[in-house]
């Protein structure tokens, strides 16, 4: 509809299976291993699907986050790096 204003175009609110939790991590890495238990965990609960990628497999990830892995993406945006919280995790998918 033309002329709409821009409140009213909202998009709907989002259910758990529209969420993406990205982790990227490396092999080896026990800090990778901490923040999938976390991400599972949380997305299992939450029912919010995640990917994990292999920084040893992608250039542009190595270059972007080589020095922050773990990484968490909610919906394509960096989230947290290092250490995942889980409540705050859940709180993000909330």
């Amino acid at each position: 509809m033309a002329g709409m204003t821009p409140i009213f175009r909202r998009k709907a609110p989002r259910t758990p299976q529209d969420r993406l939790v990205t982790l990227i991590r490396k092999p080896g890495c026990h800090l990778c291993d901490d923040a999938q238990a976390v991400v599972e965990k949380v997305c299992g609960e939450l029912g919010v699907p995640w990917e994990g990628k292999d920084i040893t497999e992608d250039p542009r990830l190595h270059d972007q986050y080589w020095e922050q892995i773990p990484v968490v993406l909610v919906d394509g945006e960096q989230h947290t790096f290092w250490r995942v919280n889980e409540e705050r995790l859940r709180k993000a998918l909330a």
